[in-house]
């Protein structure tokens, strides 16, 4: 099968095209064959030496890769037959091993991908989507009415938080550059604000809860447009370690968390893609041969919903 292997950490030369035999199954597994797969900033900082490197670097052969659609070829599964389309977040924070052709993938990590949804908006809507949902649903709990600040709401992140929030019946703030205020708006924030006019403070208030995809002084700027008792969550890894003691000081709570591949909530993903309260935006589709021009457009920061690599 085709593969995309990491030779060691660095730059995309670092990512060689080769052949892998078919991996084997375990109880519990399928294996998929890939249609689509799609790629996170996690992906860029791991081939870079930082975000899961230290997790996989006595892997060999390094595999990159959490979020596929595809079709089951075979099971050990009762959960899938051989023939259905699934999707989801594999082996995440673990070794994923999506760059390839067919992946052997834990049956419960996976969720049937609805009809309606190609395989590019599939992969898409995994680690992101999922990203989301437990920040709204496990580390917090959004209740109808409640002020809700998502930063950078034109991203992969946080296009999908703004379409939960407002399912969860909160009023959305978005974050975005000017020039993505009409799309953050269509995704069903109530309000936009441009990032770069002004201060943050001078523009929101009395917030309930952030969800901070950026980290860094983001946190800082955040802090003072939060209701006391509050809540911000930080999702950015090696840029939030003092968002907890931040927050505290300021009177509200703070969280970091990352996610885990769990399958009830990717089939939560599927139920809402499937009724259309959640939308995948795949703004650009790369072929398996561009996977480094891919990582390129990730690393540029300036993405617009998600990217998908078509197998």
């Amino acid at each position: 099968m085709r593969a995309i292997i990491l030779k060691g950490f660095g730059g995309i030369d670092q990512m060689s095209y080769t052949e892998l035999p078919l991996p084997a199954l375990s109880e519990g597994e399928v294996l998929v064959e890939v249609r689509a797969i799609s790629i996170n900033p996690v992906d860029v900082k791991t081939r870079a030496g930082k975000g899961m490197a230290g997790r996989l670097k006595t892997e060999d052969p390094i595999i990159l890769g959490w979020d596929i659609s595809g079709t089951v070829r075979e099971s050990t599964s009762g959960k899938f037959k051989t023939g259905d389309e699934v999707f989801g977040m594999i082996r995440f924070p673990g070794h994923g091993k999506a760059y390839a052709g067919f992946v052997t993938a834990p049956a419960d990590h996976l969720a049937l991908k609805p009809a309606g949804i190609s395989h590019n908006e599939a992969a898409a809507a995994s680690l992101a989507a999922l990203t989301a949902w437990h920040a709204f649903v496990h580390q917090t709990r959004i209740t109808p009415g409640q002020r809700v600040l998502v930063h950078a709401a034109a991203g992969g992140v946080g296009h999908f938080a703004v379409q939960m929030a407002k399912y969860l019946g909160a009023y959305v703030i978005g974050t975005a550059s000017a020039a993505n205020r009409d799309f953050v708006l269509g995704l069903g924030a109530d309000e936009h604000v441009d990032y770069k006019s002004g201060r943050l403070e001078d523009a929101v208030n009395d917030v309930d809860l952030v969800l901070d995809t950026i980290g860094g002084d983001n946190i800082d700027k955040s802090l003072p447009v939060i209701k006391n008792g509050g809540t911000i969550i930080s999702i950015p890894s090696g840029l939030n370690e003092h968002v907890a003691e931040k927050a505290k000081a300021k009177g509200v709570h703070g969280f970091s968390f990352l996610v885990q591949s769990n399958g009830e909530d990717m089939q939560q993903v599927a139920r809402l893609l499937e009724s259309g309260a959640v939308k995948s935006f795949v703004s650009q589709v790369f072929p398996f041969v561009e996977m480094g021009a891919a990582h390129l457009q990730i690393e540029s920061g300036r993405t617009r919903g998600k990217i998908a690599i078509e197998i």
